[in-house]
């Protein structure tokens, strides 16, 4: 197979797009291909621990008897320059002789930046490629964000009525919204490293917090659960069993909960508490974005999707930039009608980087 510039972009990106989600470190993918454009090696980064994408293009090369000398590697992130758990990339490719270097997106991470420069240092020409910077940084947003503010990004999830109640005034709440929203959060749950709730939460619903498949059974990867709040649970709450790992957070402190999955590597919080969780973090300004499900049913009273988190008057109103409208169908079965709820996701008006 050949490629020229463009097709080698995209396929280094479609590599990238390979690496798990989530995961302690950014997705990342690397071809390399030769001065006529034939690819002769590729790789992308399967997780924590494993070699990174460079590296495991060059080892898929050296297990061919591939010669890289003067080859064109395409990197859909700076190559690494410090050695951790994994060796520095810029320096592997060094060593395996490439003669030019495309990368995409520069690491944000201070320790591990400088790539560029030690390949350049080596007389490797290096060149930063505008696409592929914006299509690598898009796979990354959360992981950018969370190197760069030294906390996971977090994602708001409710549901509620088109009057404003996520649960009936005697606390029930399932369900809102038909079948297809509700996998539709699990899909987007999994893209998660922890999933958080209040014990209040805990306590009333007793949820398992588990990102489940469409028939119901758990899938092999989970976040991390995470329950903040004094109150002790009981032992037998769904969410401490042994389907997923659960941390139990004694604070309502919400940097010092932020703060602790960073130090774990977590980079999405994935929120799910209930009124009184999501006003504290409301309160803090540390929600990054909502995702509002909203069905197409009222209930006149009952329990709203944020509690107090001090607006006085309009002045002190939250207002967010509506970023994405998408509709979820659920069809009509033997005992329900059909119903199609919105998916509404919101930021915050002030910009990630001024927040």
């Amino acid at each position: 197979m050949k490629l020229d510039r463009s097709g080698a972009v995209r396929r280094a990106v479609a590599l990238a797009a390979l690496s798990p989600l989530p995961d302690a470190n950014p997705r990342v993918g690397c071809v390399i291909v030769s001065t006529d454009g034939s690819v002769l090696a590729e790789g992308y980064h399967r997780g924590a621990g494993t070699p990174h994408a460079e590296a495991a293009a060059i080892a898929e090369a050296n297990a061919d008897g591939v010669d890289l000398r003067g080859a064109t590697a395409y990197v859909t992130l700076e190559p690494c320059a410090h050695q951790g758990r994994t060796p520095s990339c810029a320096r592997a490719l060094v060593a395996a002789g490439v003669g030019r270097v495309v990368y995409g997106q520069s690491d944000p991470n201070g320790a591990a930046a400088g790539g560029a420069g030690i390949l350049a240092d080596a007389g490797i020409a290096v060149d930063q490629d505008a696409e592929l910077a914006r299509q690598g940084a898009a796979l990354n947003e959360d992981w950018t964000f969370s190197v760069t503010h030294a906390r996971p990004v977090v994602r708001w999830k409710f549901a509620a009525t088109l009057d404003g109640f996520s649960a009936a005034a005697d606390g029930t709440s399932r369900w809102i919204t038909g079948s297809t929203a509700r996998a539709d959060v699990h899909r987007l749950r999994a893209q998660h490293g922890a999933v958080v709730v209040g014990t209040g939460t805990a306590l009333a619903d007793d949820p398992q917090l588990t990102v489940r498949d469409t028939d119901g059974t758990n899938l092999s990867t989970q976040p991390l659960r995470v329950v903040i709040g004094g109150r002790d649970l009981p032992a037998d709450a769904r969410v401490l069993d042994d389907a997923a790992e659960t941390l139990q957070l004694r604070t309502h402190d919400v940097d010092a909960v932020l703060e602790a999955l960073h130090e774990r590597g977590i980079h999405a919080v994935w929120l799910e508490g209930g009124p009184t969780l999501a006003a504290a973090f409301l309160a803090a300004e540390r929600v990054d974005e909502v995702l509002a499900y909203v069905a197409p049913a009222m209930l006149g009273a009952g329990r709203p999707a944020a509690a107090d988190f001090g607006a006085a008057s309009m002045t002190d109103l939250r207002r967010f930039d509506l970023v994405d409208v998408t509709s979820l169908v659920t069809p009509a079965d033997a005992t329900t009608p059909a119903q199609t709820d919105l998916r509404l996701t919101l930021r915050p008006l002030a910009t990630r980087e001024e927040s």
